[in-house]
């Protein structure tokens, strides 16, 4: 095996990490009989080789080694090797269209789509292999690479006929879907084995596959009793007893990304796999994926469940819905004795923001039973705010304020948590006392002062907590000049002080210091909260008008709460709404509306910054909101978007979790506008 390998100037070749003169090593690897290396070595593959989906040469180089590794029948965990293949290959980037030489790449990743496509024929013979995994692997790479249309149809249907593993047969009715969408010339005959798997007498992991292709690649020829079929088959899989979707592993586990990943898997990751496909062909039709989930989630498996609650995070990060009965069912999840499904649920429940509130009564119940729920101990580092506190805090429900008392109470305080009690407005301000002592603890030169004191210092701020001045300025006037965040920390010292107004006058003299340097803005901003004088900060706002990005935008936007007292100022900020940073008009324009009061130069400006980029909108609604009836000529806008069913930072696939209580704030705003009239 690997004849010739060590003839390849590997050090001559380059990696994400530099010279590939490891690689070898990491092929050799691919190939050991021990588990563990296996796993080390593909996670090499993905972490160096192919890093983040990059094509280096000396990728380039591995293919004829990988193609002879998935030829050698008697190695294990092969599989992993053909989806890295086909990864190296382009992946989903080649999901949208017909296959097609150079489609969508470039130098090294068109070059190794063609190496692939050459040696495909390989992945054939995979389709009889002994081993399932690789089995189930293989119709993936086929359809991909394999560009002789006609044979590949005629593959995945006779072995169709032949394949008895329960587990493969719905990764064949997979590489049919695939079929269809790619090659939509020749469908037609694939749309057809899909809708004859999707009915009875075949099981039914093979028959929700198949409806999930169909919903992929021809959604008209979905039955019309689409949901109660599904939900159906969810039950008849749940009772029919079903082999692991893994092969049994070592009790040793490695520290790798991939034996992570392993770690984190469903309870029943091939159900999760198949609802997860039908969900996301599905898309936009949320009444139809709530009413699915709102079947698996009522269902006595708790596998089932666990999925569910998975797939509803995709639906709340990607659309916008009524969603207070699905989240409610979620809550119930959160009292279960089945951990799994209890951490899944308040991990969901965690990113929904306001939208939790119909679980809250769930996630109390849990915050109350043990210290547990409150904080996650980790085996190394800071300790975090446990979820299904994090959740309660963010649905703004007050029965977190105890809770979090005790949380502050504690040796040691997870940083977000100064982070979360913006959530719970006024009823958080008997926390306001431990904040203080909190941050009268954290020390002035140490390496984690910055990531200490700058959450408890945004508590206070949005509190008003006056008493903390005297904290504040210890850190201000202590924190030597070296410390590492140094210049952020003192703009989070003077937007704090700026919170707590007219009480925080002791503080006057230090901000006044700190007007000629990097936190002017900060220093003048909290100066106008504390002492109401326009003449003392306005020539440090002018100045910061015309200086980078990010103080000139800070900067109109302090000009705008001096409102008519920041005229001399309305020049300069008429220039900057004609300016071609999206960021710069968007502020410019609140900063003129606030200012003068006149809506002709503010309402083109604002309009311009809207329809170019859809994270000024917040900002912009604000605006509209302050404008009242003089912002009715931009009210299309605010209703447009109140009626657009998909989140604008959607990420189909990705985990983010801001993004949904950004969206939500904006509707809120949005609403806030109309509503100002």
């Amino acid at each position: 095996m690997f004849t010739g390998m060590d003839e390849v100037g590997w050090a001559s070749m380059k990696h994400a990490y530099g010279s590939a003169e490891d690689v070898p090593e990491l092929l050799r690897g691919l190939a050991s009989a021990c588990p563990e290396e296996r796993e080390r070595a593909l996670d090499g593959m993905y972490g160096a080789v192919h890093h983040q989906g990059d094509v280096y040469d000396s990728t380039l180089a591995c293919i004829p080694f990988l193609f002879e590794l998935v030829g050698h029948s008697e190695l294990r965990d092969r599989d992993g090797v053909v989806e890295l293949l086909v990864s190296i290959g382009g992946g989903d980037a080649f999901d949208d269209g017909p296959l097609e030489d150079g489609d969508g790449a470039e130098g090294n990743h068109a070059m190794a789509r063609t190496a692939i496509r050459s040696g495909a024929a390989a992945f054939v013979d995979l389709l009889a292999d002994r081993d399932p995994q690789v089995r189930r692997a293989a119709p993936t790479a086929l359809v991909r690479f394999l560009d002789q249309p006609e044979r590949v149809l005629g593959l995945l249907a006779g072995r169709l006929e032949e394949e008895e593993g329960e587990q493969v047969r719905p990764a064949l009715a997979e590489g049919l879907g695939l079929f269809a969408r790619l090659h939509t010339a020749s469908a037609a005959p694939a749309v057809e084995h899909l809708v004859e798997l999707a009915a009875a007498p075949h099981d039914p992991g093979l028959r929700l596959a198949a409806l999930g292709q169909l919903a992929g690649c021809a959604p008209d020829r979905l039955p019309a009793d689409l949901v109660p079929t599904v939900v159906a088959l969810l039950r008849a899989r749940s009772r029919h007893p079903r082999v692991p979707d893994q092969p049994e592993r070592p009790d040793t586990d490695t520290d790798t990304l991939i034996g992570h990943l392993r770690r984190l898997r469903p309870a029943d990751e091939e159900g999760g796999h198949l609802l997860r496909t039908l969900h996301t062909a599905l898309g936009g039709r949320t009444s139809d994926r709530i009413a699915l989930l709102k079947g698996q989630l009522s269902s006595d498996e708790p596998a089932d469940r666990c999925n569910a609650v998975w797939l509803s995070a995709g639906l709340f990060r990607e659309w916008r819905g009524s969603y207070e009965e699905l989240v409610a069912l979620i809550g119930e999840q959160v009292v279960t004795e089945e951990q799994r499904l209890r951490d899944a649920a308040s991990s969901v429940l965690e990113s929904l923001f306001g939208l939790a509130a119909p679980a809250a009564d769930h996630l109390a119940a849990l915050v109350a039973v043990g210290p547990e729920h409150r904080v996650r101990q980790w085996e190394h580092g800071t300790p975090a705010l446990g979820a299904p506190l994090k959740a309660l805090a963010r649905a703004g429900d007050p029965r977190a304020v105890a809770a979090l008392a005790e949380v502050l109470h504690g040796p040691v305080v997870p940083p977000e948590v100064g982070y979360e009690v913006r959530h719970l407005g006024p009823a958080a301000a008997p926390l306001a006392p431990l904040l203080r002592e909190r941050l009268g603890e954290v020390p002035l030169d140490a390496l984690d002062t910055y990531d200490r004191a700058v959450p408890l210092l945004f508590a206070l701020g949005r509190l008003g907590h006056a008493p903390a001045v005297p904290e504040m300025l210890r850190l201000l006037h202590g924190a030597p000049q070296g410390l590492r965040s140094r210049e952020w920390l003192v703009r989070a010292i003077a937007d704090a002080l700026g919170g707590c107004g007219p009480d925080a006058r002791e503080a006057i003299p230090a901000l006044r210091e700190l007007l000629d340097g990097e936190c002017a803005v900060a220093a003048a901003g909290a100066l106008w909260f504390l002492e109401g004088d326009a003449e003392a900060v306005l020539p440090t706002l002018r100045r910061e008008l015309v200086s980078g990005q990010l103080h000139a935008r800070n900067a109109a936007e302090a000009l705008g709460r001096l409102g008519p007292a920041a005229r001399p100022a309305l020049p300069a900020l008429r220039g900057m709404a004609d300016s071609g940073k999206v960021w710069l008009r968007a502020s410019a324009a609140g900063a003129l509306w606030d200012i003068a009061g006149d809506p002709g130069p503010v309402l083109p400006t604002l309009r311009s910054a809207w329809e170019q980029n859809a994270h000024t909108r917040t900002l912009l609604a604000d605006c509209l909101t302050r404008m009242g009836p003089a912002g009715t000529p931009a009210h299309d806008l605010l209703r447009t978007e109140l009626a657009t069913p998909r989140r604008h930072q959607a990420r189909a696939g990705t985990y983010g979790s801001d993004n949904i209580g950004e969206d939500e704030q904006l509707l809120r705003a949005c609403r806030a506008a109309l509503d100002a009239t």
